[in-house]
């Protein structure tokens, strides 16, 4: 094989590749957005329209379907204006080189360890809250529109910042690594239909930054003091403080580690085998 042939190859790879991203990343999020997928169903049944023209040589129907097919990728620019700029929004967003901070096992039991005791007074106390912890996505459009702090993060911080009369209670608390960034962060409002009309703003709010990004966003409700979070665009409402220390413990855990662990665990068993047999 000439080396003109390897460059063709690669090129080729290289194209395929990217348009496998492409692909794959619109499908990743086309599930997030009710719109998109409404979308998505109405390509469907224009391409099915268009087919059944051919077949059984409908003229009037195939001539209006080549005049939508023309006009409509321009329509939809044009009408999903809002959806395109948060797709591109997401993509500036994504951190090329992932999380800014891999913590540590004993890092992140600390920071679960504060964040679970100040959520364990503010549900007792019955004092509203928003917490959001950054992961690979950036925040930093939330961030330079609120009051930045840059503090350790500690379970007596976070009650102080929420507690009721002090001027950053009403927005949210964003968290990078093992510090507490910023303060009174306004997150945008989610517009699904699934989320129940009794929850108020800040549930609509943890869901809304939990749909554009891959953040875990954790409400205390002023209401009823119950806890929930949102993360990957689903809301999980009501739980425990045993259940949201641990659900923090799983979400915060690196990848990479995960997989070295699970490694290591299947290291020991088989070793543990060999000793048996």
């Amino acid at each position: 094989m000439t080396f003109d042939a390897i460059i063709i190859l690669i090129k080729k790879l290289v194209d395929v590749l990217l348009v496998w991203m492409v692909l794959f990343y619109i499908l990743k999020n086309l599930r997030k957005n009710v719109k998109m997928v409404l979308l998505f169903k109405g390509i469907l049944f224009i391409v099915g329209l268009e087919i059944i023209s051919e077949l059984f040589n409908l003229v009037t129907i195939g001539y209006l379907i080549d005049y939508a097919i023309m006009w409509g990728p321009l329509a939809m620019i044009i009408i999903f204006q809002p959806e395109i700029r948060t797709v591109l929004e997401q993509l500036g967003r994504s951190q090329l080189l992932g999380r800014h901070k891999v913590l540590t096992v004993d890092e992140r039991e600390r920071i679960v360890y504060e964040i679970v005791k100040a959520l364990d007074y503010l549900r007792r106390s019955r004092i509203g809250a928003l917490i959001v912890i950054e992961r690979d996505n950036s925040l930093s459009e939330y961030i330079e529109k609120s009051k930045k702090i840059y503090g350790d993060i500690s379970s007596e911080l976070l009650i102080s910042i929420f507690f009721p009369n002090n001027p950053l209670h009403d927005g949210g608390v964003i968290i990078q690594g093992d510090k507490i960034t910023s303060a009174g962060a306004i997150f945008p409002s989610s517009e699904s239909v699934k989320i129940s009309k009794r929850l108020g703003t800040r549930h609509r709010a943890a869901l809304g930054i939990a749909e554009t990004t891959d953040c875990i966003a954790i409400v205390c409700s002023e209401e009823t003091g119950r806890l929930s979070i949102a993360v990957s665009s689903e809301l999980h409402y009501n739980l425990t403080i045993d259940e949201i220390k641990l659900m923090l413990l799983e979400e915060l855990r690196p990848k990479k580690t995960f997989m070295l662990e699970e490694d290591m665990e299947e290291g020991d068993d088989s070793e543990d085998d060999n000793k048996n047999n």
